[in-house]
Formats: C-alpha cells, sequence, structure tokens
C-alpha cells in the first residue's frame, strides 16, 4: 500500500513502485490483524448506487474571507502544475461548479519535489518556490474560488521533501555506511525527529494560511516505506518509537499553529492529515509511525488512504481487492468510525489518561475523548491502476463511505481527469 500515485505529468502517472516494502506489507497484514470476513455487497446499478439530493448553495463569501467549512466536504484534488495551467485549473473548477455534490478543491502547496506552488517573500522559503509548476496568481486564484463557494484545502507534503534534504543532508533519513538514504524513486526524506525542519513545515503553513488556504491537509507526515528500509538510519529519532515521533510533531505543529485562545476556521487554519488506509483495521504503526488514534486529537480531520487498489491481495479476505471496492471502503471506514467515537482505546497517546486495570493480567486501557464520527474523510480513487475504474466502482465507494455513516469524501486523480467520477456526477 501506498500515498496515492504520485505524478504532475498524466503520461507519468504510474511510473515506479508504489507499495510498502514486501517485509512491511506483510507485517501489516499479519494474523495479529484481524478482519472480519462477509461484508455487504452494493448493487451494481451506478443510478442505484448513487441517489442524493442538491445541497442548497452558501451564500456567496467577500474575497477577502476565509470559506467556512462546509457540513459535507466533497471535493476533488488538484496538481501543482495544473493549477498553474489556467486552461486545465479552469475545466476543473467548471466541474466542481456544475456539480451540485461538489463544493471543495485540494491544491498542492507544496508537492513530492519539496518545491512550492506560489511565491512568498518569507527567507525560510524563497529558495524552495518552484520554478517549474505552480500559481503565480495564487492568492487571485484562492479569492475566486470563495467567490464561486468552493471551500480551498491546500496540500502540503511533509517529511518527503528532495529539495530540503539537498540542502539540508545532515537533517534527512541516513543511509547505513554514509549518505542520504534515499527510496525507491529516488527521493529523500526528512528524519520525523529533525526540529530544525519542523519550523520549515510551520512557516510554510501559516503563510498558506495567509493567502488564503482555508484548511491545511499534511501528506507524507511518516517515515519512509518504499525502498531498502534495512539500511535507514533515523538519526534525530533514535530513542523513542515511530509512532512517539510522529506523535511529538503532531503536538508541535498543533501548538504553533493554534495558539491559546483561537478559534480553528476562524482565526486560524482548520487541520488534517493524510494516512495509509490500513491505518483504519490496524492497531500497530505500519512501520511508518502511522496510528489512528495518536493522530485524533491533533487534526480537525483524518483523511485516510482507502484506494481499493492500494490493499494487498487478501486483505478482508478479498484475493481480488479490485473487485470489491464496495467492501474495501465500507469496511475501513466502519472501522474508523468506530475507533473515533470510542471513549476508550488499548492505544496509548500522550494525550489519553491511563485507567486502573482490573487485573495484572488486564490489558491496560486509556481514556479518549469520543470524537465525531465527521472526522473522517476519505480519499477515494477516481485513477485507472491497475485496472480500469469503472463509474460503477467509483459509485460503490461513495455508496460504501455513506453506509459507514460519513457523508463527506475526496477523489483523487493525479491526471486530474475524473473521468469515471464525471460518468457518476452525470458531467
Amino acid at each position: 500500500m501506498a500515498r496515492k500515485i504520485r505524478s504532475n505529468a498524466p503520461k507519468a502517472v504510474f511510473v515506479g513502485a508504489l507499495f510498502l516494502s514486501s517485509a512491511a506489507l506483510a507485517y501489516a497484514v499479519s494474523p495479529s490483524s484481524s478482519y472480519v470476513r462477509g461484508e455487504p455487497q452494493a448493487t451494481s446499478t451506478v443510478a442505484a448506487l448513487f441517489k442524493r439530493e442538491p445541497e442548497t448553495s452558501a451564500v456567496p463569501l467577500p474575497v477577502t474571507a476565509h470559506a467556512p467549512v462546509p457540513e459535507h466536504v466533497r471535493g476533488i484534488y488538484m496538481t501543482q502544475c495544473a493549477v498553474g495551467t489556467p486552461s486545465l485549473r479552469d475545466s476543473l473548477v467548471s466541474f466542481i461548479e456544475a456539480s451540485p455534490e461538489l463544493n471543495a478543491v485540494v491544491i498542492d502547496i507544496r508537492d513530492y519535489t519539496g518545491y512550492i506552488s506560489f511565491d512568498t517573500d518569507n527567507p525560510m522559503l524563497t529558495e524552495y518556490v518552484s520554478t517549474q509548476c505552480g500559481a503565480r496568481d495564487m492568492k487571485a486564484f484562492i479569492e475566486e474560488l470563495h467567490t464561486k463557494n468552493i471551500y480551498v484545502i491546500g496540500r502540503i507534503t511533509t517529511f518527503q521533501n528532495p529539495a530540503y534534504t539537498k540542502n539540508h543532508p545532515d537533517q534527512a533519513v541516513q543511509r547505513t555506511g554514509g549518505g542520504v538514504w534515499k527510496d525507491h524513486k529516488g527521493l529523500s526524506f526528512v528524519d520525523v525527529g529533525a526540529k530544525p525542519y519542523w519550523e520549515n513545515v510551520v512557516a510554510l503553513a501559516r503563510e498558506s494560511y495567509n493567502i488564503g488556504f482555508d484548511e491545511l491537509n499534511f501528506d507524507y507526515i511518516r517515515f519512509p516505506s518504499d525502498g531498502n528500509m534495512a539500511a535507514a538510519d533515523y538519526s534525530w529519532s533514535r530513542g523513542k518509537s515511530k509512532p512517539e515521533a510522529l506523535e511529538e510533531f503532531y503536538q508541535y505543529l498543533t501548538k504553533e499553529l493554534r495558539p491559546e485562545g483561537s478559534t480553528p476556521g476562524e482565526n486560524t487554519p482548520m487541520l488534517s492529515v493524510d494516512l495509509f488506509g490500513m491505518v483504519t483495521t490496524n492497531t500497530d504503526d505500519l512501520n511508518i509511525g502511522q496510528v489512528l488514534e495518536r493522530a485524533l486529537p491533533y487534526f480537525d480531520y483524518i483523511y485516510p488512504m482507502v484506494y481499493p487498489s492500494h490493499y494487498p491481495s487478501g486483505f478482508h479476505g478479498y484475493k481480488n481487492v479490485n473487485a470489491n471496492s464496495y467492501g474495501i471502503v465500507h469496511f475501513s471506514m466502519s472501522e474508523a468510525v468506530r475507533r473515533t467515537v470510542a471513549t476508550t482505546t488499548t492505544i496509548a497517546s500522550f494525550a489519553y489518561t491511563p485507567l486502573p486495570k482490573a487485573s495484572t493480567s488486564s490489558p491496560q486501557l486509556y481514556e479518549k475523548p469520543s470524537y465525531p464520527a465527521s472526522k473522517m474523510r476519505p480519499w477515494l480513487q477516481s485513477f485507472d491502476y491497475p485496472v480500469t475504474y469503472t463509474a460503477a466502482m467509483v459509485a460503490e465507494q461513495i455508496k460504501a463511505n455513506e453506509d459507514a455513516g460519513l457523508h463527506s469524501y475526496l477523489f483523487w486523480d493525479p491526471a486530474n481527469k475524473y473521468r469515471s467520477l464525471r460518468q457518476v456526477l452525470g458531467q
């Protein structure tokens, strides 16, 4: 399983190995993980799968304001190169406007290259402004989106950052024996524990909110997974577990972007995080540090990446995961909801209180807040990998999410085409 297919150029959409290392994948689907068979299957009729009344439009916002969070956020993703190509971005905006279901867009602020999609005078960031892709008129474009009642989410690739590690190799994940560790695609990661880099992330987040992004979405907020993991040396994170190192970063991020007394969505940004889809069903950290319960206290929204194509054969009993898009999404998001609303957990977090044990043999329980189910917003699949994702498969994912009690979703297509989603939405 991996992050969404990565590319700014449609012709390169599916280049590269994008799954967990074989060892990590085996660990993620070990017998200790419990999967229940027998998920209800959806009908194959697209019309029957996708029925919903259009929502009324919000009152247009002043162009200088941040947009309020819609009750249900439903959007699409726009790459860094797409936002800098007027004809392409205009077609995507027209798609959102013409679809009563859609009301949001996720735009790259910083993509896998480590470069930024808009100009800035911030001395910590100026050298990382992309000369290849991006929108020089980003602020004006966001203002235009607000006048169209479109909620604007900015995506920040976090610890995967080749541009930064080129300038600061000492803060990168190191290779045993010397040098900077790189994954199978030749991309390097900043060590999660490298606190000097945390300031760079916060500076970019503040700059992005100040030019109009309503919500900041943090992606690749994890340890690396695809490559020679035995050769990876986390010199800045020694002495602590991967989940602990990540939660320390969550704490810092929230403290810096949410000063005491601030109100999220009014004078500070809404915050969200992208997590691997199997975080919803596994209680281990998938060898990348991500644990659902450890992220819940720090983000307004969690975006599990439940693309059916990114699950291993055998998950939840499905030999062919791509033939079971409904079951994959329904099981994953139902588990996400169950764990989100729960008031106790066996998973530790700095934010949770340990409860007295009934006996020495009893598992340690922790008291946690019951967060609203609406905290969950899945990333769904509208790209062809490794098979053609039909309109029926796209609609099944939406239906599965609804049947799990959720109404918000984001769709991913790195080619920015959304062919099957357009069919489902009648475009």
